[in-house]
């Protein structure tokens, strides 16, 4: 097995738009595609690193820039000047991932029939709206994501599969936040699951982070145990 990647050019609004696309060449037949997407700061190496060990395990990976090429946030203040249009306007946030989506399944690696979506923070929303705007995908992950949901779909059916991945401790998805996102998904006639880790904040899958009075902390038996869920679904799904 080796692990190849390249950088991928995509637009959308005349937005110039770039994802890292994961594969394993020794495979040469269409596999299913996942996307990946990113937390409030925007694309970056562990988005990459997803990518990578999703091609490591017979899909191909396709981690999407969504702010524009190369943007970053360089810290919170920016981070959420960033990321708050998108929240603010879910429609046309909707209508970037179809173009991202759209942008993976020309690659010739990746089997359009068969597709899935994973994501982080932001990128955990990101899942859910895929999902909530009935986007071509089977399967759609959170990882301690927000759960607003999509004003501009007051009452959606979802199709695919939702697995919430939550940190129970997390301050940005309180309880009364995941009561509220899985009556919406259980009203939408979702085959949802969640799964809550106790002792657990926001960004447990983000090495590295450690701010407890944000609540942003890393929590490897969370990361680890998330990761595995995941997996788990992609291939019931997939395999």
């Amino acid at each position: 097995m080796t692990v190849n990647t390249r950088f991928v050019n995509f637009e959308h609004n005349r937005t110039e738009l770039l994802a890292e696309f994961a594969y394993d060449d020794a495979d040469t037949g269409p596999r299913p595609g996942i996307m990946v997407c990113h937390n409030w700061a925007g694309r970056g190496e562990n988005d990459g690193r997803n990518a990578r060990r999703l091609a490591e395990l017979g899909y191909t990976g396709f981690a999407v820039d969504l702010y524009g090429k190369g943007v970053l946030g360089s810290g919170p203040e920016e981070n959420a000047k960033l990321m708050q249009p998108f929240v603010d306007d879910r429609g046309f946030l909707q209508s970037r991932l179809a173009a991202a989506h759209a942008a993976m399944c020309e690659q010739p690696e990746v089997d359009a029939a068969r597709t899935a979506v994973i994501g982080f923070c932001f990128g955990g929303l990101c899942a859910l709206d895929m999902a909530r705007a009935a986007l071509p995908v089977q399967a759609a992950v959170s990882f301690h994501g927000l759960f607003m949901p999509a004003g501009n779909i007051p009452a959606p059916r979802i199709d695919a599969k939702v697995m919430i991945l939550h940190g129970w401790d997390d301050p940005m998805a309180t309880p009364d936040d995941v009561l509220a996102v899985t009556k919406e998904m259980t009203d939408a006639g979702a085959d949802w699951q969640l799964h809550a880790y106790g002792g657990t904040a926001h960004a447990f899958s983000t090495p590295g982070a450690n701010n407890p009075d944000a609540g942003t902390v890393y929590h490897a038996h969370a990361d680890r145990r998330s990761w595995q869920a995941m997996v788990n679904l992609l291939a019931e799904t997939f395999d």
